[in-house]
């Protein structure tokens, strides 16, 4: 008898399970395609079933980012952490390739940079230069410090980390203590645009308020009928005892809001917002 006839007789003498596994095996491989398939090698036969297939999954790694709920409190002058976290599942990303950014909101769209890091390699950008820092505790620890914090300070900042294939944001909120007060020139009330309005506060070393700085200045009993400029181009004013001279008396109480006008024609009074310096 020739080999290949030995070789056949051995091939028919197998189990039946065994063929069917071989045959299964085959048809797996051709459906995967491009995947990875192994097989035992033929000595295993004689100690039984022993087929696996191995499909090969992406391993760069997802990167998450956790950031503090809520917002983070200090007043001018003193330094705060603001905190950012991140991790990579699985943990098997390089961290000099690990790009940490951090940048302030602006507006809806609009951000301005703050911080980068590269490795061992950063940058620190406008105002911010030689007041900010990562806090580096610890690996996955983006966390950002500032020191000497202006009222400009103030707002929404993203903390962005990002490997070679993902990225993933959050969001701090920096608030400052502080008081909200209304303003308008000695020529009378509703003389202000936005950007005479953002001057004057300026003027009174203090910055525009938010819409949160005035409602905590409403919660805290402000009451004002004239409609002034916040720092986000609305127009509101506080009203904690309704009265028909301030825009009806049967309306609730509250924080009224005119929405967003225009910027260089309209003309209304301000609500600037300022923080102690020597507050503790």
């Amino acid at each position: 008898m020739d080999i290949n006839a030995t070789l056949f007789q051995q091939m028919t003498n197998l189990p039946l399970t065994m063929s069917l596994a071989k045959a299964l095996l085959i048809v797996t491989c051709v459906i995967l395609n491009f995947t990875l398939c192994a097989t035992s090698l033929p000595a295993e036969i004689e100690r039984g079933w022993r087929r696996a297939v191995h499909v090969l999954e992406d391993d760069t790694g997802a990167v998450i980012v956790q950031t503090a709920p809520g917002k983070v409190v200090t007043h001018r002058g003193g330094s705060i952490t603001l905190p950012c976290r991140y991790h990579h599942e699985p943990e098997s990303t390089d961290p000099s390739r690990v790009r940490i950014k951090w940048t302030k909101v602006t507006d809806a769209l609009q951000f301005v940079d703050v911080y980068v890091a590269l490795g061992r390699q950063q940058r620190v950008f406008g105002p911010y230069r030689d007041r900010v820092s990562l806090e580096g505790a610890g690996p996955g620890d983006a966390s950002l410090v500032i020191h000497n914090v202006t009222l400009a300070d103030y707002g929404r900042y993203e903390c962005e980390v990002t490997n070679d294939m993902e990225d993933d944001t959050g969001f701090v909120n920096l608030d400052l203590e502080g008081v909200v007060f209304p303003y308008y020139p000695r020529v009378g009330r509703y003389k202000l645009n936005y950007q005479q309005a953002e001057d004057a506060c300026k003027q009174q070393d203090a910055i525009l308020a938010s819409h949160s700085q005035l409602h905590k200045a409403w919660l805290e009993g402000l009451d004002w009928c004239n409609a002034g400029w916040l720092e986000d181009g609305s127009v509101q004013y506080p009203i904690s005892n309704p009265r028909d001279e301030c825009g009806r008396k049967d309306m609730p109480a509250g924080v009224r809001n005119y929405g967003y006008r225009h910027k260089e024609d309209e003309r209304y009074d301000a609500f600037c917002f300022t923080s102690n310096l020597n507050a503790l």
